[in-house]
Formats: structure tokens, sequence, C-alpha cells
């Protein structure tokens, strides 16, 4: 696991957008995994600008969402499809058909996760997977005890989730499950970048890189992955025991294993 500590969250976005730019250069049929909400968007606006200003090409890769609500539409204003549409799919050149969502609105959500889960396969596989964290270590909407061998599926939000997620909703209740893409499928994946930032992900941070492998804390099994970056600003990095050693690390990269 490389953990990398930057000064600001623009940064933090910077960075990651270069690494998943540099996977689409590098294979341009790349299949990824995205994560949508208030952590990516910075990601995803130098995405765009790469792709307006840089030449960066979507249109051969593969964008799996990480997950949906369930009972939202794709067009409803807070799906997670529509966050990624407007965030990313709809300023570059990613055709229609290569983005792919869990359907939340299925009559049979067991079939359209197994469906997901086929959708991957036919891509690939995942070539990368961006990540944020939750407060409590989850990923994607894998909340605390879910299955390190889980698979996409159907997972009741905890009320932390439901009311760290509730401004975007406004008065309208956050929905109380969702579909996601498991840890099992996420560890598949050939490359896994996990970004925070912020005061209040500083436990969930410390957990996940130097905590216990548990399923208390879903993103602790990104410990269990050979080609994890986790890249977070100086505050969320505030209780990581071994900060210092980690910006050694990062200064004495060889030059070829710099993506900086």
């Amino acid at each position: 696991m490389e953990i990398v500590v930057l000064g600001t969250p623009e940064a933090v976005c910077l960075r990651a957008a270069r690494v998943v730019a540099a996977e689409i250069r590098a294979k341009p049929n790349a299949a990824l995994a995205l994560a949508a909400g208030a952590t990516p968007r910075g990601i995803y606006a130098e995405l765009v600008r790469q792709h307006r200003t840089e030449g960066l090409s979507f249109a051969r890769v593969s964008a799996f969402n990480l997950d949906e609500y369930v009972g939202l539409s794709p067009e409803h204003p807070r799906s997670f499809r529509r966050a990624l549409a407007e965030e990313l799919y709809r300023h570059v050149d990613l055709p229609a058909d290569r983005t792919f969502t869990p359907d939340g609105t299925a009559a049979d959500l067991p079939a359209a996760c197994r469906r997901y889960e086929d959708q991957i396969a036919a891509a690939g596989g995942l070539d990368l997977v961006l990540l944020g964290l939750g407060r409590d270590g989850h990923i994607a909407f894998n909340e605390p005890t879910s299955s390190l061998g889980s698979r996409t599926r159907i997972k009741t939000l905890t009320e932390e989730t439901r009311a760290a997620n509730q401004p975007g909703f406004g008065a309208e209740p956050v929905p109380r499950h969702a579909l996601t893409i498991g840890i099992a499928t996420i560890l598949s994946a050939r490359r896994i970048v996990l970004v925070a930032f912020g005061t209040a992900k500083t436990d969930a941070v410390a957990r996940t890189v130097e905590g216990p492998l548990t399923a208390l804390v879903p993103a602790s099994a990104l410990q269990l992955h050979p080609h994890v970056t986790v890249i977070v600003d100086d505050a969320a990095a505030h209780q990581l025991t071994l900060r210092a050693y980690y910006r050694t690390v990062a200064e004495a990269k060889p030059d070829w294993q710099r993506e900086d």
C-alpha cells in the first residue's frame, strides 16, 4: 500500500486525476469503477480539463458506477448515475453505451447484481477503482461488517451514512438501501486509488492504513491488495503514526516509480 500525503484537498484531487489519466493513456480501453459524491468532484474536473486541453480520450473506456440507491431512476437528481453524468460523462467523449450503473429500479435486484458482475467481466475486469472513504471506513456502500468476499449486492445503509448524505437530498429522505459492488469485486481490480481529505476522515484513514484488517472497517481490506495508492491531505493524515515515513518513501522513490 502506497500512502501519499499532500498539503491540500486540491493537491489530492490533482494527484488522483493524474493517476487515472495515466491509466487511460497506458490502456485506452481501460475499465474504470468510479465513485460519486463530493470527494471526487475535483478529480473529475481535472479529467475534463485534460480531455479538453490535453487530448485525454475516453472513447474506448468503460466506466462503472460503484453503487446506486435502490428505487432511484438514473434521471433522479440524487442518483449517482446522474451525478457522474453531470460531473464527467457528459463533458468527455465517453460513449453512453460504455457507461454502466447497478439497476436500483430492477424488479429482481439479485439478478440485477449478477448482471452487473457479468458486465464487469465482459469488459475484461476492472483496471482501476477510484474510491472515497466513509467516516466509518466504508468503501463504495460496503458498510461495516461487510463480507470481504462480497460481490455486487444490496446493502442496508447505516444511519451514519444516511445522515452524511442527507444534505444532498434536502427534505427528501435518503433511501435505506443501495446496490454496491462488493469488496471482492474491488480487490479484483488491477489498481485501486483511495482518496480522502479533511479532519472528518482522520480516524477512518488511520484505521484503514494502520489498523488491523477487520470487517468493522471495510476499507482495511485494501491492505490485502498489491497495488493500492491512498492519497490524503495533511488533515486526514493527522492520526497516521508513520506519516513522516510515508513522506520519506515518496521523496526517495526512484524515477521509474514516480507518477507526479
